[in-house]
């Protein structure tokens, strides 16, 4: 699903939109569920490789107490499924069972709401507006695929779109779990339906630890908290009372797309706020460390996160990231809620955050959604926001027992005055970061398209490209891009791909450096994941983008780099990454080591909506020894 830049531009609600769904949604009493933290899963360390299962099942479920029970789908039965903790190189094999019978109820309701230019956007509030559910979503058959969002295993075992099953069937993956200590999840894959299944709760954490996290001696035990995030909405009974049931509300944006007469409509973003399965929930703390393993589960929804006092003022000082999607960062990076700046997390992204609640003793915090205002002047989903609050801190008045710590007394840094834990100045002494100049490397672009562009039916679109010989003057053509980078060179550029299935654009040789730049030419953010390696965020460059034209489906003058706005890469992001924000008018240069695995993976946008309608390509890993007998002529210019 895809919205055109008039939907991306459209300003934040109105006073009446945010009142009509305050009105709708006033049963709802904020923080007073208890947070619920998942059930974890610790699969038996052995000489022998053991299969664990882990069944999809339905289950009724309470979001909130003043709600009635909501049907969800989740992994073994539990939204969010059981937390999976593993060590470092304990190979793991996981039957993702379908036991979800045949003729179940799909727990979605999906609706698309019409809206004509200048209207406020309706999806952020809850009930369907009178429009009848969509017939095909709720005939859909639990049919999964799981994929281990991170893991670096074999493409049999990384949950390929196409190899869902259904009830009664297995799918059976094999994870080595040779990695640094990481916070990976698991989720949902099948392809078309992926925004349906991960909706109806198909989502989990999955942990491996090491010994150079152990030795860090980092909160742990009732410490160490995730916090899934996923906005979510919910459909009303015929007296607009909240009913409890899923409710996946879109946008139609009238009139359809003049190229194909086909709706064309913007991903999801609901009005509440879970946390691990509960509506904005509160959890009792000590006056002490806390460790909260942070993912944004939710399909679309780029929270940008602010810690709040009772006078909702910002909290500084007391919030330090040590780790991104890929493990632990080289040192903790302070975040400064009081500077303006909000941790801005993407679905898919992780955050491994320290809160140090030691003087907050008796005080009540609120984490919430404040929204970002882009210096592009372009809107971000998450602008629309009428309900900010995600959850509540209570922190209590005595520090209790010690808080426990991973890695045991010879293994805790020295202690405080209180005897208690010290943040680290260093993380992780095992990493190093990527010198471009010092790596034999491949090249690839991937171009992110606006959604009007002629050919792709109102949907931005992934374009893979091959460097090309330059020709002076430029010839105008679909499919052509001419750039001149940061370096002044001039390239040109041609499409080799547009869609999921169009012939294999990249194949890589196992153990190969590469560096992808993606070149956002349109809106909204599009949060970049691409399967099995870890990588390192190299640039953030801005660029000037008025060269392309949507109608013509290729450059009428170079897309050139911006010099006059200089973007950089923050320090919570030059660490390990598996998804990167890329933003309008920006490319996004970053470097992966391809090794550990073969096979037929992916990489998308990990919106839902977009990877459902088409941002979606595949690419082959193969032994380099393999590779010399391709008689594909490059595939993609590498």
């Amino acid at each position: 699903m895809t919205e055109t830049m008039e939907t991306v531009g459209a300003p934040a609600a109105t006073e009446e939109d945010l009142r009509e769904a305050t009105e709708a949604g006033q049963e709802l009493t904020p923080f007073v569920d208890a947070l619920t933290v998942p059930r974890m899963l610790r699969p038996a360390v052995t000489e022998v490789t053991q299969e664990v299962e882990v069944a999809l099942r339905p289950a009724w479920v309470r979001l909130h107490s003043e709600l009635p029970p909501t049907l969800v789908w989740g992994y073994d039965g539990e939204f969010p499924g059981p937390t999976i903790e593993v060590r470092r190189g304990q190979r793991v094999r996981i039957a993702w069972t379908n036991r979800i019978p045949r003729g179940s109820t799909y727990p979605v309701t999906a609706v698309e709401v019409a809206r004509t230019a200048g209207q406020p956007l309706p999806h952020n509030r809850p009930g369907r507006d009178g429009v009848k559910p969509s017939e095909d979503v709720a005939a859909l058959p639990a049919w999964s695929v799981t994929h281990l969002h991170g893991a670096q295993t074999g493409g049999g075992n990384d949950g390929w779109a196409d190899n869902s099953v259904g009830f009664g069937d297995a799918q059976l993956s094999e994870y080595p779990n040779d990695h640094q200590a990481v916070h990976w999840w698991y989720h949902d894959h099948a392809m078309h339906v992926t925004r349906f299944n991960v909706y109806a709760g198909l989502v989990g954490t999955y942990l491996v630890r090491d010994d150079e996290e152990d030795a860090l001696g980092l909160p742990a035990g009732d410490r160490e908290v995730p916090l899934v995030l996923a906005d979510r909405n919910l459909d009303t009974d015929d007296d607009g009372r909240l009913n409890g049931r899923l409710l996946h509300k879109t946008v139609i944006v009238v009139p359809s797309h003049p190229e194909t007469g086909r709706p064309v409509t913007t991903p999801f973003v609901g009005p509440y706020s879970t946390v691990n399965g509960t509506i904005w929930p509160h959890l009792d703390v000590a006056p002490d460390w806390y460790r909260f393993r942070l993912l944004n589960a939710s399909n679309a929804r780029i929270y940008n996160l602010v810690l709040v006092d009772e006078d909702d003022q910002p909290v500084p000082g007391v919030v330090h990231q040590i780790g991104s999607d890929g493990g632990l960062l080289p040192r903790p990076v302070p975040v400064d809620f009081a500077a303006g700046a909000p941790l801005s997390v993407a679905p898919a992204e992780r955050f491994d955050l320290l809160v140090d609640f030691r003087k907050l003793a008796g005080r009540r915090l609120r984490l919430v959604n404040k929204g970002r205002n882009q210096p592009s002047g372009v809107a971000d989903l998450a602008d629309n926001i009428p309900y900010p609050q995600v959850m509540e801190f209570r922190v209590g008045k005595r520090g209790g027992r010690p808080a426990e710590v991973r890695g045991g007394p010879e293994a805790r840094p020295g202690p405080d005055a209180r005897g208690g834990f010290v943040l680290p100045k260093v993380l992780s002494g095992s990493f190093r970061r990527y010198a471009h100049d010092d790596l034999h490397h491949g090249h690839r672009l991937v171009v992110l398209t606006p959604p009007g562009t002629v050919g792709g039916g109102g949907h931005p679109e992934i374009w893979e490209m091959v460097e090309v010989p330059t020709v002076d003057p430029h010839v105008p053509a679909a499919g052509a891009l001419q750039l001149r980078g940061s370096d002044g060179a001039l390239k040109t550029y041609r499409r080799i791909s547009r869609t999921f299935n169009d012939g294999l654009g990249f194949t890589v040789g196992e153990g190969a450096f590469e560096q992808w730049s993606f070149l956002n030419l349109g809106a909204p953010v599009h949060p970049m994941h691409i399967h099995l390696a870890d990588f390192q965020v190299l640039a953030r460059e801005s660029y000037e983008v008025s060269g392309f034209d949507p109608a013509l489906g290729g450059t009428r003058r170079p897309v050139a780099h911006d010099a006059g706005r200089p973007r950089e890469v923050p320090p919570n992001e030059r660490g390990w990454k598996d998804v990167f924000q890329v933003r309008s008018a920006e490319l996004v240069r970053v470097m992966g080591h391809f090794d550990g695995a073969y096979g037929r993976f992916m990489y998308h946008c990990h919106l839902l909506e977009h990877e459902d309608m088409g941002m979606m390509r595949p690419f082959v890993v193969l032994p380099p020894e393999v590779l010399k007998f391709d008689h594909g002529g490059g595939h993609g210019g590498h």
